[in-house]
């Protein structure tokens, strides 16, 4: 059981981007797509003129930061280069490892580690439950800062005016949803975690803890997932499973 991502949002240019930040943002919705993306999808999603586009296309290509194939984008051998250079330098994802595998061990189910980029909860690191039927969130791949406990963690454990800002820029024509979020993430505040069940995917049971690096300022969320038909009447126990992993990987990242 696999949890997939949400249709990337489509960006939104200004007048006044300059020619680094357009070619950054095709790049970005490029790499957070999660397949190959033909030009008519490129231009309908960062909203720049094709001409503009095939420009800064024209660029990541010959750097290798994007391939093409029968009239498709995709990351190309530059940003798998940086993705592995990634793994190697994060602090966070190291440090997490352990208290993340130990979980999994403990739990018997996948835990993932994510991050707000923008306005994306993206998953930096995956260890996956050996069940057979599991749950699981493919590495790299990001999802709209809206539902599901990941986002909903990572919202909550952020400095306020960051989080009101995502939602206003998310739910610009919903005023009402954007009071519905700030009550429930001042309640997950208190709580010390997130849960949802069926938010993002049907089925789908998650706990999402925040880790820091210093008080106040989480550097991301562990996420503990699993089919909701087994984790019945295990609830708190999970919970309690996860924030004890969040704890430790907030102490092992203290000591650095």
């Amino acid at each position: 059981m696999t949890a997939p991502g949400s249709a990337p949002l489509a960006a939104q240019p200004t007048a006044t981007a300059s020619g680094s930040d357009r070619v950054l943002m095709v790049l970005a919705t490029i790499a957070r797509h999660g397949r190959p993306v033909a030009a008519r999808e490129l231009v309908e999603l960062t909203g720049l003129p094709q001409s503009t586009l095939y420009r800064q296309v024209a660029m990541l290509k010959r750097w290798g930061f994007v391939l093409e194939a029968a009239g498709t984008y995709a990351p190309g051998p530059i940003s798998l280069q940086l993705a592995l250079g990634f793994d190697h330098a994060s602090h966070l994802v190291q440090e997490a490892r352990i208290g993340m595998a130990k979980l999994v061990a403990e739990s018997g189910e996948s835990v993932g580690l994510v991050v707000a980029v923008k306005d994306q909860a993206v998953c930096l690191e995956m260890v996956e439950s050996q069940q057979s039927l599991r749950c699981s969130f493919e590495k790299g791949r990001g999802v709209p800062l809206l539902a599901g406990a990941s986002a909903k963690s990572l919202l909550a454990f952020m400095p306020p005016a960051a989080s009101r800002a995502i939602l206003a820029d998310l739910l610009a024509v919903d005023p009402d949803h954007q009071a519905q979020l700030q009550s429930d993430l001042a309640e997950i505040r208190v709580a010390g975690y997130a849960l949802s069940e069926g938010e993002v995917d049907p089925g789908v049971w998650g706990v999402s803890a925040p880790v820091f690096r210093m008080p106040g300022h989480a550097l991301g969320s562990i996420t503990l997932m699993a089919p909701a038909t087994r984790v019945r009447g295990k609830e708190q126990r999970l919970i309690d499973m996860t924030l004890a992993a969040a704890r430790s990987i907030s102490a092992r990242l203290q000591d650095i």
